[in-house]
């Protein structure tokens, strides 16, 4: 059923309505071989811009991917910042645009929350002038969990790729706002999509102690990297030291290291090696949209901030 959603420029033009209906829609979209879908739909009569009367393209969802980064959380003092002439600039990169530097407003003991809100109205103020003009105008910016978050104003059914929805955040030159409020340490969607977990079956027995081990080509060991070990009774977690190559993986033994790098024995039968850690080879990063309520509070405010409300 569509529902009519009024909203308002407070600030502005408080008399000055508009309206939005928001409905779910059963659509055959090209590249789904003529199966049918759901969607949620946002339509608007109103315009962009009332002089010239430009009107606002619908909005269909179907997935709700959106790119996020969030800072580090290990800076700032009870939640407050100072910003000032070396320490106010950073460039935000959102979806698979080039680049952009803003500049945020100097202050002592600076709240969170008034910095994620100028952050935000300067990342959307960049939308009048660059491509990708809806992932600019819609992002957001909040300070959660003792960590700024950059979410990419658009949706997509990707991380990563050309059509990806992102956000990245890099050092201006000499200024040092970029360490001051934590996104040199930042995690962010993108790069947690890229992460390639690759993991192998054994490909024969190993005992306790000794080394090598010997895995199934795929998993392309070097030096120095962590792996863990498991046969779904025993795991291990263990380091590949000098002289691995990419099947064969040095360990650490009592003998040769004074430390029992592998303390379990492991057959081959039912024995799986991953790099790094023990984890979900096909995991996806968290989604910052996760319900249909988010989602379609999504869908109003990429309407509503296109909406000229001047008259």
């Amino acid at each position: 059923m569509a529902t009519n959603v009024v909203v308002y420029d407070l600030e502005n033009y408080p008399d000055n309505n508009k309206t939005i209906v928001t409905d779910q829609k059963l659509v055959t979209p090209i590249g789904y071989e003529g199966d049918e879908q759901w969607v949620s739909s946002f339509t608007t009569t109103a315009y962009s811009d009332n002089t010239a009367r430009t009107a606002i393209q619908d909005l269909y969802i179907q997935e709700i991917k959106g790119g996020w980064l969030k800072s580090s959380g290990l800076v700032g003092t009870g939640g407050k910042f100072t910003i000032g002439a070396n320490n106010s600039r950073l460039e935000i990169t959102i979806d698979a645009s080039t680049g952009y530097t803003i500049t945020l407003a100097s202050g002592t003991n600076l709240s969170a929350d008034t910095i994620a809100e100028d952050m935000e109205n300067k990342i959307r103020a960049l939308s009048v002038a660059v491509p990708y003009r809806l992932a600019y105008m819609n992002a957001s910016v909040e300070y959660k969990g003792g960590r700024f978050w950059i979410i990419s104003g658009s949706i997509s059914p990707y991380y990563t790729g050309a059509a990806r929805s992102s956000v990245k955040v890099v050092k201006v030159s000499s200024d040092i706002c970029y360490e001051t409020l934590g996104f040199n340490l930042p995690i962010d969607s993108q790069t947690i999509a890229e992460t390639n977990i690759k993991e192998v079956m054994l490909a024969s027995t190993y005992t306790t102690n000794t080394t090598p081990l010997t895995v199934e080509a795929g998993i392309i060991a070097t030096e120095g990297d962590c792996f863990m070990i498991t046969d779904g009774t025993n795991t291990d977690y263990f380091t590949a030291i000098s002289g691995t190559t990419a099947t064969v993986i040095v360990v650490c033994t009592s003998n040769n290291n004074s430390y029992v790098g592998i303390n379990n024995s492991y057959t081959t039968s039912g024995t799986k090696v991953q790099k790094l850690r023990e984890q979900d080879p096909e995991q996806d990063p968290v989604a910052y949209y996760d319900t249909i309520d988010s989602a379609v509070r999504f869908g109003i405010k990429s309407i509503a901030n296109q909406i000229d409300f001047s008259s």
